[in-house]
C-alpha cells in the first residue's frame, strides 16, 4: 500500500469520501512495517489475520463490488500483487477496469466506468471499490499519477464533497 492503494486512500479522503477495507496484520506496508504500520494515517483499515499482503487483497476483492486497477507504462506485469488482483477480480467476478495511467483520457476513461456502475447500483445501497495497481517501489511516481487522476474522478463524482 505505498502506490495506487494509497493515493486512492488519500484521493478519497482529500474529497471525504468514506473508506475502508483491510491491511496485512500489523498494518504492514512496504513503507511503514512496523505496527501500527498503515493504520497510524488510516485508522479506518481492519487487519487481516495474516500479515501477507495477498490476504488483503483477497479479502479486499471479496467485500467489493468493482475493482479498478491503475497501471502505468509497464503495465499490470511489474507488480505480482497487481497481477494477483486482477486474477481474484476474474475469480470473484467482479467488474474490473484496468485503465493506464499514461493515457490521455485516464480520467474520462476511469469516470465513465464508474458512472455506469453507479447508475446500475440500487438506490440508498453503499458502493466498495477496491484501486490496486503497483507499489511505488515497482512503478516510481505511480502514486502522483494515481492520486492526480483519482482526484480529478472524485471530484467529478462528488463535487461538493458529500459522500
Amino acid at each position: 500500500q505505498s502506490g495506487v492503494d494509497r493515493a486512492a486512500l488519500d484521493a478519497a479522503i482529500a474529497r471525504g469520501i468514506p473508506y475502508g477495507g483491510w491491511c496485512p496484520r500489523g498494518g504492514w506496508a512496504e513503507d511503514f512495517p512496523d505496527p501500527p504500520g498503515v493504520r497510524a494515517r488510516y485508522p479506518l483499515l481492519r487487519e487481516t489475520l495474516s500479515a501477507d499482503p495477498a490476504q488483503r487483497t483477497e479479502w479486499n476483492m471479496r467485500d467489493s463490488d468493482a475493482c479498478l486497477i491503475l497501471v502505468a507504462a509497464g503495465g499490470a506485469a511489474v507488480s505480482p500483487g497487481t497481477v494477483l488482483t486482477e486474477a481474484l477480480a476474474a475469480r470473484y467476478a467482479k467488474p474490473l477496469l484496468v485503465a493506464d495511467l499514461s493515457a490521455a483520457d485516464a480520467v474520462e476513461t476511469v469516470a465513465a466506468w464508474l458512472v455506469a456502475l453507479l447508475a446500475a447500483q440500487a438506490l440508498g445501497t453503499s458502493f466498495r471499490l477496491i484501486v490496486g495497481g503497483p507499489r511505488e517501489s515497482e512503478a516510481p511516481g505511480i502514486y502522483g499519477r494515481a492520486k492526480e487522476v483519482l482526484g480529478r474522478v472524485f471530484l467529478g463524482l462528488v463535487p461538493n464533497g458529500e459522500s
